[in-house]
């Protein structure tokens, strides 16, 4: 492990003694007959944004270097609980914005893994871990496992806590999750998933049975609306060429579906930016001149956020919910389209564009990012399907159908 990641460095706190401990522990449990958890055993990795009690957590920042919590996370408190071994803690970009760490792609250690979850998807995507958590809150989930070839998924807003991760926006904010397989998906989601009183955004409900369904068949086989979004000509030529023999492939299954002119990303970005402002109120005023040149732009810009205009956005959202809503009630049972751009762009200065996510972000809907495509480069090229707010066991169902669709051509 130690000579993998000294070439994709996707750790930033890792303590092989402290590991080795926990599984010893878990053992010594298994021995005793009594019931284990669901993840016994099973080593996670977790974004350094996500509070544990036992390493440190700096959020990606020299301002927080050597801060340790005192007590964990929920999900952290939640996969204890299930048995799992907190590897360690997974590099993150500065405070999960968009200031690259020093992780590199595993397919190709000269390309992005993306951001800012770059640590946990590289973690994956190397083996070192079988789990990993990271965040979204534009597309910091989806965007990394479409460039390391892993899947990943953005769940339901407020169907994962969130108290105890690093808040950037309330608004946009969600715990995002990366594994090799979608049965893996599923088992992690039906650990994490639940409500609790220290996030306002969840709320008390009826826990799926997530393993359950992502492993059915569909009853009948599934209708996906295609979405190119008004960006697909800014595709790479391979990466549009993939997605047309994908729809071709599907045939009668799939058809392509024109969302209206929206100011979905205006609106994102604008919420984005003034709940940043206020988060980093603190960051701002102490240590500005020690945050990078690209966060402190966010930042100037979150401080010019009328007021006037942050309500508007956020007014807005509930009404394109419903709009989108329409499309599950009345026809799909996911919507298509790409994850990102192309495959992971070369170089480490950038993390890629999340263009292709903020939309599902904005509106809090399930999304998933499935390795099942190739650049021409032959680096991973991830489909991302879309489905309606706490659709995440069906939307699981469904990327299990359309990988199994791919496969058997």
């Amino acid at each position: 492990m130690r000579k993998v990641d000294g070439e994709v460095q996707a750790w930033t706190f890792l303590d092989p003694a402290h590991a080795l401990a926990q599984a010893r522990a878990a053992d010594e449990e298994r021995l005793t007959g009594r019931p284990i958890g669901l993840l016994h055993g099973v080593p996670v990795g977790i974004k350094d944004i996500i509070d544990t009690a036992d390493m440190p957590t700096e959020n990606g920042s020299v301002l927080h270097a050597g801060r340790t919590p005192s007590r964990d996370a929920h999900v952290v408190t939640r996969l204890r609980g299930a048995g799992a071994v907190i590897m360690g803690k997974t590099v993150t970009t500065e405070f999960a914005t968009r200031a690259p760490g020093k992780t590199r792609n595993p397919h190709n250690p000269a390309h992005t893994p993306g951001g800012s979850s770059s640590g946990s998807a590289a973690a994956v995507a190397a083996g070192m871990v079988p789990l990993a958590l990271g965040s979204q809150t534009g597309g910091s989930t989806i965007r990394p496992a479409s460039y390391c070839g892993v899947h990943g998924l953005k769940p339901t807003h407020g169907l994962v806590s969130r108290r105890g991760m690093f808040q950037l926006s309330r608004s946009l904010d969600h715990v995002g999750l990366f594994a090799r397989t979608i049965d893996d998906l599923a088992l992690l989601l039906e650990v994490l998933a639940g409500h609790d009183e220290g996030d306002p955004d969840t709320r008390p409900r009826a826990r799926p049975p997530y393993r359950e369904i992502a492993a059915e068949e569909p009853p009948i086989p599934p209708m996906l609306g295609f979405v190119k979004t008004a960006r697909w000509d800014e595709m790479e030529p391979d990466a549009r060429e993939a997605f047309s023999e994908l729809v071709a492939h599907l045939g009668d299954r799939v058809e392509e579906v024109e969302l209206l002119a929206l100011d979905a990303g205006e609106w994102q970005r604008i919420i984005m930016d003034a709940e940043m402002a206020l988060n980093l109120a603190r960051e701002w005023a102490t240590g500005r001149d020690r945050l990078s040149p690209s966060l402190r732009a966010r930042l100037e810009s979150g401080h010019t956020v009328r007021a006037y205009d942050y309500l508007r956005a956020r007014a807005g959202v509930p009404a394109l919910v419903a709009s989108l809503a329409e499309l599950f009630e009345q026809r799909y049972d996911a919507l298509l389209t790409p994850a990102t751009f192309g495959t992971a762009p070369a170089g480490l200065e950038s993390t890629g564009d999340p263009a292709f996510c903020t939309l599902w972000t904005l509106t809090g809907m399930p999304a998933v990012s499935l390795p099942l495509m190739q650049g021409a480069s032959g680096l991973p090229l991830g489909v991302q399907l879309v489905g309606p707010r706490d659709g995440d066991a069906r939307l699981l169902r469904t990327g299990r159908w359309l990988a199994e669709c791919v496969s058997a051509d």
